[in-house]
């Protein structure tokens, strides 16, 4: 019998310690009634303008109770910009780690009281490839990219897509001047991810914005009731 080699148990190891976490996450959310969402991205792709706009609409049109976790690899940049919305929010520094990961998030939620929230949303280190693997325990994973950044990261980065939940498109505002092919961005989606939901949203202007909230509402009852 051949043995693996090291890096591949230790990365086992590793994988199968975050799943234990992230079940243990998730049972945890299920308890409390709070619907978790993670955001993935590469940099520069709007996800934090997007959440910010989602904290704000959520808690002063809705009325809803929610907060958000930020990693990031050394500032806290992200975290006071989502601060403006009034909504609790906690950095996570992860150092040189390019992701977040179960045990990172467990300990940010030290002392919240998650009963006291209807969503919690995760905004991961901006990468589109180590984020792939780590389960955080969320409900929905949204893999985001922007009109800027061109139509083909789907298939640039597909393992990403094949983790996620649904994409969403940012800074449609930009699709003019920048000559954004949207439907060969939804091919490449389609591509490597079959039936996939793909919203566009500029959170700039908030078009499409609603459309987003409504599915998010939905899903949210249909995993809580």
């Amino acid at each position: 019998m051949t043995t693996p080699p090291r890096l591949v148990q230790v990365r086992h190891r590793v994988l199968k310690q975050n799943d234990l976490v992230a079940r243990g996450l998730r049972s945890r959310f299920r308890e409390a009634g709070v619907y978790v969402v993670s955001l993935v991205s590469g940099p520069g792709s709007g996800k934090t303008a997007f959440l910010e706009r989602v904290l704000t609409t959520l808690r002063v049109r809705d009325g809803l109770r929610v907060a958000a976790l930020v990693g990031d690899l050394a500032t806290d940049n992200d975290a006071r910009r989502l601060a403006r919305s009034r909504a609790p929010v906690r950095q996570i520094t992860t150092g040189t780690v390019c992701h977040l990961d179960a045990a990172m998030v467990s300990a940010a939620l030290d002392g919240w009281r998650l009963e006291e929230l209807d969503y919690l949303f995760i905004e991961n280190v901006g990468n589109l490839v180590c984020p792939s693997t780590f389960d955080l325990g969320e409900d929905l994973r949204l893999v985001l990219f922007s009109v800027t950044e061109g139509e083909d990261k789907p298939l640039k980065y597909p393992t990403i897509f094949h983790t996620a939940d649904e994409a969403i498109i940012t800074k449609t505002d930009l699709a003019p001047a920048v000559e954004f092919d949207a439907e060969a961005a939804h091919r490449g989606v389609e591509s490597v991810r079959p039936g996939m939901a793909i919203f566009e949203v500029s959170a700039k202007t908030g078009e499409g914005l609603d459309r987003w909230l409504d599915a998010l509402s939905a899903r949210r009852s249909g995993a809580l009731g």
